[in-house]
């Protein structure tokens, strides 16, 4: 499991950084989420990882 974290904005990103940000449930800085790992979730943690913050729960 992993707790994601949306540290920085979304305002001025790329289109594609925003809807990954959102498709993880991400809206407003200081959210988390807590997902299941696997390839997807890693996949768009790379994509908008210098935005969030990953923790092993």
């Amino acid at each position: 499991m992993l707790e994601i974290t949306l540290k920085k904005s979304l305002i001025g990103r790329r289109p594609n950084q925003v809807k990954t940000a959102h498709a993880l449930g991400l809206k407003k800085i200081g959210q988390a989420v807590i997902k299941e790992q696997n390839d997807a979730i890693d996949g768009m943690i790379k994509t908008i990882g210098h935005l969030v913050e990953v923790k092993e729960v």
